[in-house]
């Protein structure tokens, strides 16, 4: 499992330059077609300039500024941005998050991409820091899934850091997490995970999930280090605790929600994974306000 200790560092890294802009040209393309834009080139001059402000209509968590700053420099118009607030920054009603000035065709053209980004990823960190705020008394770690949108997980996981959370393995290749269908197929627990510890190497992290207390005292005896224990509810959770005794990392996972995840945190479990900070999250709404230059 991949995980960022953001709940105590309160850093976030931004993305690689390139996947920004890989991100962000598909988007522009998408959104372009292939004439450009029809309703801005025929209502717009070209020498008309504007100014505009991104500014959050509600109380939230900010991500995705690198994504609207490279929305409006691929515009082609060399438009000024101008930065006043930062990923991981909290935001209310009202706050202007950046300024844009220049040609006004370019500005009208690639303001649905920048904002598209921004609410997008600014709701899953919301979503996030909601979630980690109610177990910040705890050890307890929220981490995202593979649950993410198509082609948009190393964006959505970098907004779940931004919020507070921590990740879970990005792909199939960059970990091992031994389900029950494995198990069923491979024959145990046990043989699961002996496969598993003799094909990859010592750098990748074996993870094995449990249904039952029994189950999880066969992944224990197997040498299991992270142990995923699958809808066992607050009372099973404190039972699995109790019978870990510190031997493993436990993480708890299913029917995880806003209204759950405190007494799931207060249980004693290390992690606690959730698709509901990535594909439920809602959008945060900022909006664009022009101003003829």
């Amino acid at each position: 499992m991949t995980t960022n200790n953001a709940k105590t560092s309160g850093v976030f890294p931004s993305l690689p330059a390139i996947l920004v802009e890989e991100g962000v040209r598909a988007a522009l393309k998408e959104d372009l077609g292939r004439a450009g834009d029809l309703t801005t080139d025929a209502t717009i001059g070209p020498e008309l300039s504007a100014k505009v402000s991104l500014v959050s209509r509600e109380a939230g968590r900010l991500c995705g500024v690198d994504f609207a700053r490279t929305s409006f420099a691929l515009a082609g118009a060399g438009l000024q941005f101008e930065a006043f607030r930062k990923d991981g920054d909290t935001l209310a009603p009202g706050d202007e998050i950046a300024r844009v000035t220049g040609n006004a065709r370019a500005i009208l053209s690639s303001e649905r991409v920048a904002l598209n980004y921004l609410c997008h990823l600014s709701g899953i960190a919301s979503t996030t820091a909601k979630f980690a705020d109610l177990i910040a008394h705890t050890d307890a770690r929220i981490c995202c899934t593979r649950k993410t949108t198509p082609g948009l997980r190393a964006f959505e996981k970098y907004a779940v850091r931004c919020g507070g959370g921590a990740n879970h393995r990005f792909g199939l290749d960059d970990a091992v997490l031994i389900k029950d269908n494995h198990i069923a197929v491979c024959g145990s627990i046990t043989k699961a995970i002996e496969a598993a510890r003799n094909y990859v190497g010592h750098l990748v992290v074996i993870e094995i999930e449990v249904d039952t207390l029994e189950q999880l005292e066969e992944a224990l005896s197997a040498g299991a280090t992270t142990v995923l224990v699958d809808n066992f509810g607050i009372d099973g959770l404190k039972e699995a605790v109790k019978l870990n005794n510190g031997r493993a990392r436990i993480e708890a996972s299913g029917g995880i929600n806003i209204d759950t995840i405190k007494d799931v945190a207060e249980t004693g479990v290390d992690f606690i994974s959730s698709s509901k900070i990535t594909i439920s999250a809602p959008t945060l709404d900022i909006g664009l306000d022009v101003t003829l230059g």
